[in-house]
C-alpha cells in the first residue's frame, strides 16, 4: 500500500517535514510506502473558479502554468492513503498549501476520486493557531468522504526553528500513535474491499438559499 503526504511548508526539512516523518516511519514499519512531495516552495495560483475542471470531468485543473497540481492529484488518485502537512500561518492553512489544496480538491470532489480512502492531517505551530488550521485540513478530507484515523490528542505538534519538534514529546507520540492508527485503518479498508459492500455514490445536491 502507498500513502502520499504533501508539505505545505516553504521549508524542506522544517518542522512540518519532521512531523510527517514522524507519521510515516511507522507506516513504513509495517511495510508501507511513503513518499513526501513538498509543495510548500512551489509557485502554485489559486482557484480561478471557473468551474472547468466540473465541466470536463478530465480529473484536471485548467492552469497549466504550474502542471505539478495535477501531478499530484495523479498521485492522491493512485495512493491508498493521503496526509496533509502545513505549517500554521496567522492562525491558517499556508497560502501555497491553500491554493494547493482549493485546487485539487475541487477536482476530485466532483468526481469522488478520493471516496473512503484514508486521509489525515498534521499541524506543526510555534505557538498558537494550530487547532484552527488543523480543522480546516480536516474539511478537505470530510468533503470527499474520506476515512480519518485519530490519535491520542490533536494531531499538531510544536517547534520553532527545524528540529524543534524533537523536543516535543507529547507531539511526538501524537505523531507516532497517528502513523500506528493509519496503517491499521488502511490494512482494514484494503481487506474489507472484497467482505463489504461500500454505500452506493450518492449524487451531490446543491441548495441555495438566495433565490
Amino acid at each position: 500500500m502507498k500513502v502520499v503526504a504533501f508539505n505545505g511548508s516553504p521549508k524542506a526539512s522544517g518542522n512540518t517535514n519532521s512531523a510527517l516523518e514522524m507519521v510515516a516511519c511507522e507506516l513504513r514499519k509495517e511495510g508501507m510506502e511513503v513518499e513526501i512531495v513538498h509543495v510548500g516552495n512551489k509557485l502554485i495560483r489559486g482557484c480561478l473558479a471557473c468551474g472547468q475542471c466540473r465541466v470536463k470531468m478530465d480529473e484536471k485543473c485548467i492552469i497549466k502554468d504550474d502542471n505539478y497540481v495535477n501531478e499530484w492529484i495523479q498521485k492522491m488518485k493512485e495512493a491508498d492513503g493521503i496526509i496533509l502537512g502545513s505549517p500554521v500561518h496567522y492562525s491558517a492553512i499556508a497560502g501555497t498549501m491553500k491554493s494547493f489544496l482549493d485546487r485539487a480538491f475541487y477536482v476530485m470532489g466532483g468526481s469522488a476520486m478520493l471516496r473512503n480512502k484514508v486521509g489525515a492531517a498534521v499541524v506543526a505551530v510555534r505557538r498558537s493557531g494550530g487547532i484552527p488550521t488543523f480543522n480546516q485540513l480536516n474539511n478537505f478530507l470530510n468533503y470527499c468522504e474520506m476515512v480519518m484515523p485519530t490519535s491520542n490528542y490533536w494531531n499538531v505538534i510544536h517547534g520553532t526553528t527545524p528540529g524543534d519538534t524533537e523536543s516535543d514529546a507529547e507531539g511526538r507520540q501524537i505523531m507516532g500513535v497517528l502513523g500506528k492508527n493509519m496503517a491499521y485503518l488502511l490494512k482494514l479498508v484494503e481487506n474489507g474491499k472484497d467482505k463489504v459492500a461500500e454505500p452506493e455514490l450518492e449524487r451531490k445536491k446543491y441548495t441555495n438559499f438566495v433565490r
